[in-house]
């Protein structure tokens, strides 16, 4: 077994001579995350969910999906009367082929692997182990593999995209990692393995594991949104036709290959570490700014506690908190009825009920300080 902690202690003594102590890393107190957790679950149950159970209807169940996932993790019990009514709603979408998700939807991949993650956080008895079974052979059915006529050669190989036969693209692969890891699945399972390919050509690294021409383009080791269908960034491309690394999806890649067991002292695990030190912030979501800061900041506290060490070091020998640095940004944007929303409303993040659920996603995460260690 391979700590990530140790990792990162023995990356830093190898990389650097001298480490100072950030002075921004004040943080805030547990109170003060607990006082704010309480206040957006009180929002939540006062003014966002539907009398079917729903919240942001709209959107099927993923979002509902998100809320019960987030309220949970932060200790609403799973007998709550609002979550069981948000399960309720989240199982009127099961399909006959397994699937979590809305007729004729888009985005099955996406709303499946969310529904898996709260019908798991509430499965203490085991009372949807069977629904969660099904979701799990629709997510792994619809991957891009043999199945859809691909091979290991082909750029889309091992990616889920947002639905059947969509584009596959690094977050909704990452959230298929996700699904099948937090329900236990191992990391030598075949579906995390071909999903690693596809998360491996998605950064900027060329190598054995990445031999499509972007990594030549820009080598900086961070992660991009698709090597698929002629590659693509959200942040753009560089003035020689690379595609842009940016935040959100270098912690995603970063997390992924960590659940898919990638050593850490692989060059990719080593490539990411580097960009991320370059790039240490919660105040934007670096490569984009403000769009996706919340999805940006859920993913990165879930990628960092996955490595398991609660000091950052940044490029410049700087020692962060990282848990306190991200809750001190977290609560600073509450706003004053508990929830979250971002001025930036792209990927939807102008919901305040999928943006307040991130919120609590990524303070989840910044209350303890585990010390576990990963494979």
């Amino acid at each position: 077994m391979v700590s990530y902690r140790l990792f990162l202690l023995s990356f830093v003594f190898l990389s650097m001579s001298s480490v100072a102590v950030g002075q921004n890393s004040t943080g805030t107190t547990p109170q003060e995350i607990n006082n704010a957790i309480a206040k957006a679950t009180s929002f939540l149950r006062d003014y966002g969910q539907q009398p079917d159970g729903s919240f942001s209807p709209q959107s099927g169940p993923a979002i509902t999906a998100l809320v019960v996932k987030a309220l949970v993790q932060n200790g609403t019990p799973a007998r709550d009367p609002m979550v069981e009514r948000g399960i309720e709603y989240i199982l009127t979408f099961q399909q006959p082929d397994g699937g979590i998700y809305q007729q004729e939807s888009a985005v099955a991949n996406y709303e499946t692997s969310i529904a898996m993650l709260a019908l798991h956080a509430c499965n203490a008895s085991r009372q949807y182990q069977e629904v969660i079974y099904k979701a799990e052979q629709f997510l792994t059915a619809i991957q891009w593999d043999e199945s859809e006529g691909n091979v290991p050669a082909d750029p889309e190989y091992g990616g889920a995209g947002y639905g059947r036969h969509e584009r596959p693209d690094l977050s909704n692969t990452a959230f298929l990692i996700d699904a099948l890891q937090e329900i236990g699945t191992g990391s030598d399972n075949a579906a995390i393995q071909r999903a690693l390919i596809f998360v491996s050509r998605s950064q900027n690294l060329e190598g054995v594991h990445n031999t499509l021409p972007f990594a030549t383009k820009n080598p900086d080791g961070g992660f991009y949104y698709t090597p698929a269908n002629g590659g693509e960034s959200q942040a753009g491309k560089t003035a020689t036709g690379g595609l842009r690394s940016y935040g959100s999806m270098t912690y995603a890649g970063l997390k992924s290959m960590i659940y898919a067991g990638v050593s850490s002292d692989d060059p990719r695990v080593l490539a990411a570490m580097n960009w991320l030190r370059r790039n240490y912030t919660f105040k934007e979501n670096p490569g984009l700014g403000e769009a996706g800061l919340y999805y940006y900041l859920h993913t990165a506290a879930k990628a960092l506690d996955a490595l398991g060490n609660d000091e950052f070091i940044d490029v410049e020998g700087v020692s962060h908190a990282w848990r306190k640095d991200l809750a001190a940004v977290i609560l600073s944007t509450q706003q004053a009825n508990g929830s979250w929303v971002n001025d930036n409303p792209r990927w939807l993040e102008g919901d305040a009920h999928l943006v307040t659920s991130y919120a609590l996603l990524a303070l989840s995460y910044s209350r303890a300080s585990p010390a576990h260690e990963v494979d």
